[in-house]
């Protein structure tokens, strides 16, 4: 099992972000998923089998105004590896994107949300169960995209 979970992201709307800035997320969120694939996936195959999940966000599906220097790349990120996954599933290889919406508890995001209540966000440990669980499916039953978000997340 391989996580892909790099993230470059930058907010502004698409006349106060640098395009150097769009291109270096371009590299990150995209790039290094395509060259990490392109490792993983034969080796995966030539073993039997494997699981490769991306992560990603909402951003993925939505341009907002603010997030011109991020969600074009994540949206990219997205269609790569529904890519990845049409050419390797037939392959044994388990491709996988999981979206998640949420902020996650680390320290730096209960700094910046102080005032959120603690059912604000999403649990690290949470997110690894599921990551368990959608790269552990039967071969029957395979997921592409996986959701998740604190109840409360309004989507």
């Amino acid at each position: 099992m391989v996580i892909h979970n790099a993230v470059g992201g930058a907010f502004g709307n698409f006349l106060d972000i640098e395009p150097e800035v769009l291109q270096q997320n371009f590299q990150i969120n995209v790039m290094a998923l395509l060259h990490l694939a392109r490792w993983v996936a034969p080796r995966m195959e030539a073993a039997g089998g494997g699981a490769l999940l991306v992560t990603g966000n909402t951003a993925a599906y939505r341009g907002k105004a603010a997030f011109a220097g991020f969600a074009p790349s994540k949206a990219a990120q997205r269609v790569l590896t529904e890519s990845i996954a049409r050419e390797m599933g037939p392959r044994g290889v388990h491709v996988s994107f999981m979206m998640i919406d949420a902020v996650i508890d680390v320290p730096w995001t209960r700094a910046r949300f102080a005032d959120k209540p603690d059912d604000f966000f999403i649990q690290p440990s949470d997110i690894a169960e599921e990551v368990w669980h959608v790269t552990h499916q039967p071969r029957s039953a395979w997921s592409f995209l996986t959701e998740l978000r604190p109840f409360r997340e309004s989507w």
